[in-house]
């Protein structure tokens, strides 16, 4: 499997975005049954706090005494993309991710009692699914060995989230 060519794109936003935990933890938006799977246990127990279409709360965004105790949107619009597959695993499973001090108050459960890996890795693979070509191209290089890019990634035409393009301009314009 191949990377498409950016350029420095790509290796810009691998660098700056490369927080992966190496895991063994993949969720493959290309499996069909997984994805299936995935989008019964989402509306389960994902959809009352994340929104029936990955929407996230209502505010979720908004910076004021309830900042980061609104669940966040999966969708495009949200930031679940800019983490590894790990990463969202130990999220979904634990309520924090990787390296965060139990200390630390965290509004996500923790699903571990709850859901299986596998139904963990489903509901991942559903969330996915659903994003953009150019979303699911920039989450797979926050993955080992790029793991997730999208098999038509070098075959079809897609562009990356305006957020990397903006990552990306302002590297240029600092790195002058």
């Amino acid at each position: 499997m191949q990377v498409p060519s950016l350029g420095g794109a790509v290796a810009l936003l691998f660098l700056v975005s490369s927080t992966a935990v190496a895991g063994e933890h993949f969720a493959n938006a290309d499996d069909n049954p997984a994805v299936l799977q995935g989008k019964g246990v989402y509306a389960r127990q994902c959809a009352a706090c994340h929104g029936r279409s990955l929407e996230g709360q209502p505010l979720w965004q908004a910076q004021d005494q309830y900042a980061h105790r609104r669940a966040p949107a999966h969708d495009a619009s949200g930031h679940t993309w800019q983490h590894s597959d790990e990463d969202l695993f130990h999220m979904t499973k634990y309520g924090r991710f990787p390296g965060v001090p139990k200390s630390i108050r965290s509004y996500m459960p923790a699903f571990e009692q709850r859901l299986t890996d596998r139904e963990i890795l489903s509901v991942l693979a559903f969330i996915k699914a659903n994003w953009p070509l150019g979303i699911r191209v920039s989450q797979s290089l926050l993955n080992p060995h790029f793991r997730g890019m999208p098999r038509d990634a070098s075959k079809v035409e897609w562009t990356l989230p305006p957020i990397c393009t903006a990552s990306y301009n302002r590297w240029k314009v600092i790195s002058r």
